[in-house]
């Protein structure tokens, strides 16, 4: 008999998924996408409260990128710092929403208790902040090591956190 298995990720663990579908494969179970209670649940670094088993699957390493024609070189943790929460007239900072698993880890690792900028703009998901890291010149903005594509920067790196199946 067939048992459907409701999965869910996070846009940043979306590379992961395809590994559960391959897993799945030789298994009497259909997965199926749901983001209402799932039986498995995918996600970049730890919650904030662990109330089920908890799998590391992987490791990702966080970066701050920047377009490949933008100024801005190796940088000091201080001086992302200062970059996120204050802002620079030459570079449009880009974050992701306060509750998305990746900026709560870059938050963590990188803010520590700092405000993002009131000038950053949001990117929904990590393909849409490569995107806009990859078209505009003066962009400047997080990305899983997983996301980084095309002709894009690494200017610093915040540090590896775990990929959880919950």
């Amino acid at each position: 008999q067939t048992e459907v298995v409701k999965v869910y990720t996070t846009s940043a663990a979306q590379p992961w998924l395809t590994e559960l579908y391959a897993c799945a494969e030789n298994l009497p179970v259909v997965l199926s996408v749901n983001a209402d209670e799932p039986d498995i649940y995918l996600r970049v670094g730890e919650p904030e409260t662990i109330i089920s088993p908890v799998y590391q699957i992987d490791e990702e390493e966080i970066l701050t990128v920047t377009h490949r024609e933008n100024p801005i070189q190796n940088m000091s943790l201080e001086e992302v710092q200062n970059l996120v929460a204050q802002g620079n007239p030459s570079a449009q900072v880009w974050v992701y929403s306060s509750d998305a698993d990746l900026q709560i880890v870059f938050d963590q690792l990188v803010m520590k208790g700092r405000s993002v900028t009131s000038s950053a703009k949001m990117a929904t998901s990590p393909q849409q902040m490569s995107d806009l890291l990859n078209a505009e010149k003066d962009s400047v903005g997080v990305l899983p090591k997983h996301w980084k594509v095309g002709t894009v920067r690494e200017v610093f790196s915040a540090g590896t956190v775990p990929v959880l199946a919950i």
